[in-house]
């Protein structure tokens, strides 16, 4: 089989004209087109794949001709995706080696971005995008270790399915960083790329980092939590800064509840992934090729790469032992937060700036994405609206290892909210497809049951709640039929809620959770005294199960009624901060 590349031979450093790599495929096209059957669950369906992807008896370059080598079998993830009736057309440019999150680090020429060709199209799996971007393929394959796998689905106006770790065997894929490289799935559509999914995960055991996980299989119902970074920076891009904005409304208006959270443990693992010894493994992976030909890989990535050959053994625990220390400290949002909203790209930069400052701008991409392989995430990127300057904007869900199927439910709801076109085609979003592994968002019989103080969301006793399969269902007030105290001598600090009569208490704050009614017993039982479960009159006039106090237990408390809520009120107690 002949392999017919239509890749361009420009070297990076050349001025590119924008209109030539407008023109370019960006896909390295077989002259026979590969497939295996003619049926499955993919029959009918076209797709690409990187090259850093073994495709059998083709060759594999990684965007290095000097590196490029012919494989003696498919990757496993193609050949599964072959044997379910796919067919494959062929390969895709990328940044040399995966090293990038902007597309023009390869010596076949920059990625243009699908709709304004003097933009970057984002990396590193820039070619993978584009094609399914402008419509060539249905579906591609990238990889992603920092972000490769989102960036430019962001750019590009397309979905970037980022899988959790081991979900999808790598065998046969040149690493980049191989204990946290993920495969990731690019599509114009939600349901396309959970298809995709489906057919594509699956434990390897000649993988070493494949493993069998039992994905999450109930959508987040009624009201979802989602987290937003208390300090977010789009380096002076106000039409990102607008568009972010635009995306916290919609999931708001989609039944979503902000939780501000502090982003400083997720940036600062980030920070490890090139600014501590983890750099080695990026060195590791090619370490035979790398110390012969070292002169034969391109800038920056060479120098990237050389970093890795100066740490230690010893420096390497230290930063294996920092990065568990940031991902404990990042679990504790998981309390608050069901998931964690983030632009894809903060930013979107033109070939020429990307040209004349390529490090800074491009670790500028990836300010939302490097920590999420490093502290075990599955993310998914769904476009979210088009710029005034007619860019792209993309937004990420990133939610805990196994929530695959759930950030799809969420992305696919969010992404028909938009009213978007697919990719750079023009063509319109088909309806909403169900979607592979979900259940119901309620299978069993349940009950909801209101919580007014150590049980809400990041409170020290939500646990209780999460721990029984409780899902938070909305936030509202109780009727102005309660009175509300600070209980003395509670371990932790404690509030009982009274009823006074109607219109002679106030509204106090509340969360309505809904658990399996298998599970409600155990919870009733660790209710302590003086504290009970009664009906609680709600403000729209609906009642609902939640918790009591018994009057005798309101000698010696305080009447924090006037502050509306347990939140409020610790608020104000809290000590104020220092100056610095």
């Amino acid at each position: 089989m002949v392999h017919i590349s239509s890749q361009s031979s420009t070297p990076l450093s050349s001025p590119t004209d924008a209109a030539a790599l407008a023109s370019r495929a960006w896909i390295s096209r077989f002259a026979q087109p590969l497939q295996t059957t003619g049926v499955g669950p993919l029959a009918s369906l076209r797709f690409a794949i990187k090259d850093n992807i073994d495709v059998l008896g083709l060759p594999t370059t990684a965007a290095c001709p000097e590196f490029s080598y012919t494989p003696s079998e498919n990757a496993h993830v193609v050949q599964r995706l072959l044997d379910s009736g796919a067919t494959l057309l062929g390969k895709t440019n990328l940044d040399q080696f995966a090293c990038g999150l902007n597309g023009t680090r390869s010596p076949y020429g920059a990625v243009p971005n699908a709709f304004n060709s003097a933009y970057v199209s984002g990396g590193s799996s820039a070619g993978s995008a584009y094609v399914v971007a402008t419509g060539q393929v249905d579906f591609a394959l990238g990889t992603d270790t920092a972000g490769s796998g989102r960036v430019p689905a962001g750019l590009n106006n397309i979905v970037g399915l980022k899988p959790s770790k081991g979900l999808i065997s790598a065998r046969g894929v040149v690493p980049a960083a191989q204990s946290v490289d993920c495969v990731s799935i690019f599509a114009r559509t939600v349901a396309m790329a959970a298809q995709v999914l489906q057919v594509a995960m699956g434990p390897d055991p000649q993988d070493p980092y494949s493993r069998s996980l039992a994905l999450a299989s109930r959508p987040w119902a009624g009201a979802f939590r989602f987290g937003v970074p208390n300090s977010l920076e789009f380096f002076g891009d106000v039409a990102a800064q607008d568009a972010f904005a635009q995306a916290i409304v919609r999931l708001t208006d989609m039944g979503g509840i902000r939780v501000d959270i502090d982003y400083t443990p997720l940036a600062r693992a980030a920070a490890l992934l090139y600014e501590s010894a983890l750099v080695a493994e990026r060195y590791a992976a090619i370490r035979p090729f790398f110390d012969i030909h070292e002169r034969q890989v391109i800038e920056p990535v060479r120098a990237i790469i050389a970093k890795g050959r100066h740490y230690s053994a010893a420096d390497l625990f230290d930063a294996q032992t920092q990065l568990r220390a940031y991902g404990q400290q990042a679990a504790a949002m998981w309390n608050q937060i069901d998931v964690l909203l983030v632009p894809t790209a903060p930013t979107h930069y033109t070939m020429a700036q990307m040209h004349d400052d390529p490090v800074a701008l491009n670790r500028n991409l990836g300010a939302y994405t490097n920590f999420v392989n490093l502290l075990d995430y599955a993310a998914l990127s769904v476009p979210s609206s088009i710029r005034p300057d007619g860019l792209p904007f993309g937004i990420t869900l990133i939610g805990p290892c196994a929530s695959d199927w759930q950030l799809a439910e969420l992305g696919q709801r969010y992404h028909h909210a938009t009213g978007l076109t697919m990719g750079a085609t023009g063509q319109a979003l088909p309806a909403p497809h169900t979607l592979p592994g979900l259940q119901p968002a309620q299978t069993a019989a349940s009950v909801k049951v209101a919580v007014v103080g150590a049980h809400l969301s990041g409170m020290p006793l939500n646990s209780q709640l999460t721990e029984r399969d409780a899902q938070l269902i909305t936030s509202t007030e109780t009727a102005p039929d309660y009175a509300f105290y600070a209980l003395p001598g509670t371990v932790p600090p404690k509030p009982g809620l009274v009823r006074v009569g109607a219109g002679q208490g106030s509204r106090i704050a509340l969360e309505v959770w809904e658990m399996p009614v298998a599970n409600y017993g155990s919870f009733v039982a660790m209710i302590p005294s003086p504290l009970g479960i009664g009906t609680l009159q709600l403000a729209d006039g609906s009642t609902v199960q939640g918790f009591v106090c018994e009057t005798q237990a309101l000698q010696g408390a305080t009447d924090i009624s006037h502050f509306g809520g347990w939140r409020a009120y610790l608020a104000s107690i809290s000590p104020a901060p220092t100056a610095s």
